[in-house]
């Protein structure tokens, strides 16, 4: 298999610091809905956790039964911006 992941922007709604399985975040994802995700070292790729109004990039979302779950997240970087500003230039030629 391979090939990159797709991923996902979203908004930070809430974060719940002790939930029943750790601690977790709960982003609005457009054209997908909301999106939870672990605040722990192996899904939180980040030092400091997300506040909320946070912009994150969430990748490995699948569907659960409770709702969408991702399994690997971060912050927005400028990077994902010129990407994101490139592939636009692209799709419009």
């Amino acid at each position: 298999m391979g090939g990159e992941k797709e991923e996902y922007r979203g908004v930070v709604e809430k974060i719940i610091p002790r939930g029943k399985h750790g601690p977790y975040a709960v982003a609005c994802v457009p054209k997908v809905g909301l999106v939870t995700f672990a605040l722990d070292d192996e899904v939180w790729r980040e030092k400091r956790w997300p506040d909320p109004g946070a912009l994150v990039v969430l990748s490995d979302v699948r569907k659960k039964r409770a709702g969408w779950r991702a399994e690997d997240g971060r912050f927005v970087r400028p990077s994902d911006e010129q990407q994101q500003k490139q592939q636009q230039e692209e799709n419009e030629q």
